[in-house]
């Protein structure tokens, strides 16, 4: 079977979905909306879709599934749309700024029976999914700590980060969704460090660019997340599990890994520059895995309850930052 898709926005990471989807066998894109209609064409023309309205979308026999790329204050309304209309979702992360938002719009999910997931696609990079396997597999014994260091290499536009929810929501999200990843038990407690160290216009937005967070389970385990909205040096994506008899890590990724030695010393090739190039397989293996929920009926994961509980995450991670104090949350709720 051929799932046939719609993807709705054209923008950045609409790029992205629509190679994933382009690149896939088992799909299809069949449509492309965007409230641009140049970036539509665009796309579309790419990769033989055609330009359609949402409305047109929503009611079109002919598409089975949705890519929701659009901005994040429409992502909630978009799915219970489609969930209604009976299509397939995947949607990028968050669902919405608002946890009781979200909530709503998982009601909605699950009244529907829709087809969910959400775009953490971290958990579908080649290496990050083989430290996972290594755990599963018991190599480490139990695990005990979790490091995860992750530094775009450089701020985005202000405008972007006005709307963007703050770091936590935008940007630590996906480390708070790793951490569970790979922990195997739900925080339940955050403790959050902020600051404005890149750029005094973020901080004026109302945001940080520079924090560090603690995360808590019940039987004491930890993980350490380190975020940057600045490396000079390249996009910095690094994970480390410790575990009662060993440790497994995932090094940063290079577009070519190679090694040069010479007279003056060691070098090796700059570090992707952003997701775009480091995340490609993680992009493609993620759209494979809703394919698959999609045309079996299995739940897809990440669900919308994964989102759920990182948005959670987030928020108690901000009001850490801002009151000093560690907070306590209960994120089976």
């Amino acid at each position: 079977m051929v799932l046939r898709f719609a993807l709705l926005g054209a923008g950045r990471i609409g790029k992205v979905h629509a190679r994933a989807v382009g690149s896939n066998p088992q799909a299809k894109l069949v449509a492309v909306a965007d409230a641009f209609e140049k970036a539509a064409t665009e796309l579309a023309t790419a990769y033989g879709a055609e330009v359609r309205s949402i409305d047109a979308i929503e009611k079109s026999k002919d598409i089975d599934a949705v890519v929701i790329c659009t901005p994040t204050d429409t992502h909630a309304d978009l799915i219970e749309r489609f969930a209604k209309a009976g299509k397939a979702i995947f949607c990028e992360k968050p669902i919405d700024l608002n946890v009781k938002r979200v909530e709503k719009c998982l009601a909605v999910v699950e009244k529907t029976k829709a087809t969910l997931m959400v775009g953490f696609n971290r958990r579908f990079d080649p290496h990050f999914a083989a430290v996972r396997k290594a755990i599963d597999d018991g190599a480490i014994g139990t695990v005990e700590m979790v490091t995860i260091t992750s530094r775009d290499p450089g701020a985005p536009p202000i405008d972007y980060i006005k709307r963007s929810g703050g770091i936590f929501r935008d940007m630590t999200i996906h480390d708070f969704d790793m951490a569970r990843f790979l922990l195997g038990e739900e925080p339940v407690a955050v403790s959050a460090h902020a600051s404005v160290l890149v750029d005094k216009k973020i901080g004026a937005a109302g945001d940080f660019d520079s924090v560090s967070v603690i995360l808590e389970t019940a039987s004491g385990k930890q993980a350490v997340i380190s975020n940057s909205r600045r490396a000079t040096y390249g996009y910095d994506q690094r994970i480390e599990v410790h575990g009662s008899k060993g440790m497994v890590a995932a090094e940063n990724q290079r577009p070519v890994s190679i090694e040069l030695a010479n007279e003056k010393g060691y070098t090796r090739p700059p570090l992707h520059d952003f997701f775009m190039t480091r995340y490609l397989d993680a992009y493609a293996n993620e759209i494979a895995a809703f394919i698959a929920a999609a045309t079996s009926g299995k739940k897809a994961a990440p669900s919308g309850a994964d989102g759920l509980v990182a948005l959670k995450l987030a928020d108690a991670a901000l009001k850490s930052a801002t009151s000093g104090k560690t907070v306590r949350l209960d994120t089976a709720k």
